[in-house]
């Protein structure tokens, strides 16, 4: 089974994705906008129902690696390779699974370490 994610390019650097969501459960159009304490709050709200959806997991990671908080980021993006890996439909229509993006974040917070 597939799932729909919408996750900010800033945690995936060769994607181009579009907002494609009338009601945004999954903070993508608010992490779009630049309103990331929006998108948290979005997503905290839907974690709260929802805790183990890897799409929630892997945008409140981005969310926290865009706002300096690396250790976070770090620690949902362990959470979601800890999980089994799930199929997700991304904006773009290309498909990956929860795995891959995880990893491609977690890159993504080496990748802005190591240059500090």
């Amino acid at each position: 089974m597939n799932r729909k994610l919408m996750i900010p390019a800033i945690a995936l650097v060769a994607l181009t994705m579009t907002p494609a969501i009338a009601k945004d459960r999954v903070g993508y159009q608010a992490i779009a906008a630049g309103s990331l304490g929006k998108a948290e709050q979005t997503i905290a709200a839907e974690r709260a129902i929802f805790p183990d959806r890897p799409e929630l997991m892997l945008n409140l990671a981005a969310v926290y690696a865009r706002t300096g908080r690396e250790t976070q980021a770090r620690a949902l993006y362990g959470d979601v390779l800890d999980r089994e890996p799930v199929a997700m439909d991304l904006a773009d229509g290309s498909v990956r699974t929860s795995h891959e993006l995880a990893r491609a974040g977690m890159a993504r917070l080496t990748t802005t370490m190591a240059t500090r």
